[in-house]
């Protein structure tokens, strides 16, 4: 069989929609539409009391086809926000980094290893910051994470919030993964920016990023969902 990994990355937005409606149920038909193997969410929002080694899907319960870990970034007695990722493969490994900043917005970033056609594959999930400064402060994280995993096989994807020109951040991922495909994800009224990014290791297994655009998903959140595939069969 071809190791072929259909991949996603999606910012639900805390599930509010276009139309302001808070609405997790909305949010599950789409991650559902992306028939993805895994899919990494950020502005992902739960409540305070779920301990944070569960497996099982929380807020998004109908979606008991996948394993689930949680990467809060921040949190209160009420609920905790940050990533999450979703796996139907056995998710084997997880660490949590703190990408925060001073003065600056909690982030994060939630990397596990999972078990895909027999071998370790290592799936890391960003949410950067919205300040340049902030960004490339992240980016020198990530790489130094990387630097220190041995994965032959490695997906990094999240939502960069890259976009200025000649001011990007993540090029540097470009210089050290290989250029990600671009899919124009933000906003989801009139996606001209692609924040939404996927990397892979080797670059060449990455084929067919595309920004996922359906009735539903037009309106469940401010961006669109963006899906690949990594083939890892017969890499170039």
């Amino acid at each position: 069989m071809p190791a072929v990994l259909r991949i996603a990355t999606y910012n639900v937005h805390a599930c509010v929609g276009a139309d302001r409606r808070h609405d997790p149920a909305r949010i599950a038909r789409v991650i559902a539409e992306l028939n993805a193997d895994v899919v990494a969410l950020q502005e992902f929002t739960y409540p305070a009391e779920v301990a944070l080694e569960t497996r099982a899907p929380v807020v998004l319960t109908t979606l008991d086809a996948y394993q689930c870990v949680l990467g809060p970034a921040r949190s209160d007695r009420v609920q905790c926000f940050g990533n999450a990722l979703l796996s139907r493969h056995p998710i084997v490994e997880v660490h949590r980094l703190d990408l925060s900043m001073k003065r600056r917005e909690p982030r994060g970033a939630l990397a596990a290893t999972i078990t895909f056609d027999g071998e370790p594959l290592h799936v890391m999930s960003v949410h950067l910051g919205l300040h340049v400064e902030e960004r490339r402060f992240q980016v020198r994280q990530i790489l130094d994470y990387l630097d220190s995993i041995h994965h032959e096989r490695v997906v990094v994807l999240g939502d960069f919030n890259d976009w200025l020109p000649g001011q990007s951040a993540a090029h540097v991922l470009d210089a050290r993964l290989g250029r990600s495909i671009r899919a124009r994800s933000f906003p989801v009224f009139w996606p001209v920016l692609s924040l939404d990014r996927i990397w892979a290791r080797p670059a060449a297994a990455l084929r067919k990023v595309t920004a996922h655009k359906s009735p539903a998903s037009r309106v469940a959140s401010d961006h669109l969902p963006v899906v690949g595939e990594v083939d890892w069969s017969s890499p170039a």
